[in-house]
């Protein structure tokens, strides 16, 4: 595979203002492939994905990874769902990964900071006021980006939190002092009102993974995201 340079400024800005971010999924992806499914979002204008992928070893797992990062080149911000020791090994064999989201139930935000160093975006699943206070005590730059939801129902996240709908959206983002990509059973229907709640971005698994094309779908998504109103 090919080197990966990391342009972190670069990285950061654009999961700062994320538009349309893919959380792949294996199961919904199917005979594509997640790999073949980033590609084809990509060149429909995502430009953040996340790696998640709760069941395979760490060997699949980090061959995804390495897989996923050079099929997305330098036009997307990759990341790595949960596993930093994942992330810490791609980066090893300097592999196009930018970063690592963690969530309540992870490794603490500010060790995963450490792990990573000041370089790798960290982004933070958060969706009530208790991670917010917690979020307020840490040192700043430790989070770059929260991730909230879920917005409305999905079967893609077992056990989930009861849903934010876009008001509840509003209300948490309201609150944020950093940029929140709002997740969970978004459809391109919700992107403009999340935009206009106060939503850096929008994370969709399904809308994306198993559309028949995930190409157009994603460019659906990011037209919807462009002709959305910002707060």
């Amino acid at each position: 595979m090919k080197a990966g340079v990391v342009d972190v400024s670069r990285s950061r800005e654009r999961v700062r203002s994320s538009g349309i971010y893919l959380v792949t999924d294996t199961v919904l992806c199917g005979p594509r492939g997640v790999v073949e499914t980033v590609r084809a979002a990509v060149a429909g204008g995502v430009e953040t994905i996340q790696v998640r992928e709760k069941n395979a070893s760490a060997a699949d797992f980090y061959a995804l990874v390495l897989a996923v990062a050079e099929a997305a080149g330098d036009r997307a911000t990759v990341l790595v769902d949960d596993r930093v020791d994942i992330y810490l090994a791609a980066r090893a064999v300097r592999a196009g990964v930018h970063g690592v989201h963690v969530g309540q139930s992870d490794l603490p935000a500010e060790l995963v900071r450490t792990l990573v160093g000041p370089d790798a975006v960290v982004g933070l699943t958060a969706n009530t006021a208790e991670h917010l206070e917690a979020l307020a005590a840490l040192p700043p730059g430790t989070v770059d980006y929260l991730g909230t939801g879920v917005i409305r129902p999905t079967r893609t996240k077992a056990n989930h939190p009861k849903p934010l709908g876009i008001s509840g959206f509003t209300e948490f983002a309201a609150r944020a002092t950093l940029p929140v990509v709002a997740i969970g059973g978004i459809v391109r229907e919700d992107v403009g009102a999340l935009r206009a709640a106060g939503a850096t971005g929008a994370a969709v698994v399904s809308a994306i993974c198993a559309a028949a094309d995930p190409q157009a779908a994603a460019a659906e998504l990011v037209r919807a995201w462009h002709a959305g109103s910002p707060a």
